[in-house]
């Protein structure tokens, strides 16, 4: 019994027939589902940890801020924090920050990369966003004080490599809207959008 073979014909530019003009997706780059699972939970966690001091800020829930400091009640988001709280050599540039511009700014950032987190959508500039968001905030308490736990690697900057993970692995395709948002023609044209 004889079999045979055939194969493709050969294209024109090698690699050709490995191209498609899908967008690569979560499953084309991470291959185990539990492991996309496990991902999507962590891009959730993460946008919880921008949508939560939106919030409190917002509206004063009472944790962080109380009511009367809301935003939406005159409160100032970050004046008190750059004038006040940020140390180290770098608290005189923090401070001369103050304004309210910083708060819009700061406001927007935490919901922008919250949202895109949440809806799995805009990942890479979430990253990119919220990374210079935390690297800011780390920067305003450098040096970590003596006697804390890690006088380097502290909860902002996991945040930040969480965010690279996050946004390499394509985490919003999984319980997100991440493949429809790549598969817009704009989003196609722009991968950088992803």
């Amino acid at each position: 019994m004889s079999t045979s073979t055939t194969s493709a014909p050969p294209s024109a530019t090698p690699g050709a027939a490995a191209r498609t003009t899908d967008p690569v997706t979560q499953d084309d780059v991470v291959t185990r589902s539990s492991a996309r699972h496990a991902l999507a939970l962590t891009r959730i966690g993460t946008a919880l940890v921008f949508l939560w001091p939106f919030t409190d800020k917002l509206v004063g829930l009472g944790y962080a801020t109380p009511r009367e400091r809301a935003w939406l009640a005159g409160g100032a988001p970050t004046q008190g924090y750059l004038e006040n709280g940020a140390q180290g050599p770098l608290a005189s540039t923090f401070a001369a920050m103050a304004s309210p511009v910083t708060d819009w700014l700061f406001m927007l950032g935490l919901l922008g990369v919250g949202l895109a987190l949440l809806l799995g959508i805009g990942l890479r500039v979430a990253a990119v966003s919220g990374t210079v968001l935390f690297a800011m905030l780390w920067l305003s308490q450098w040096p970590l004080a003596a006697g804390s736990n890690n006088p380097v690697v502290d909860d902002h900057v996991l945040v930040i490599l969480l965010l690279a993970v996050l946004a390499t692995t394509l985490a919003g395709d999984t319980w997100g809207l991440g493949r429809r948002w790549a598969a817009l023609p704009l989003v196609r044209r722009a991968a950088w959008l992803r």
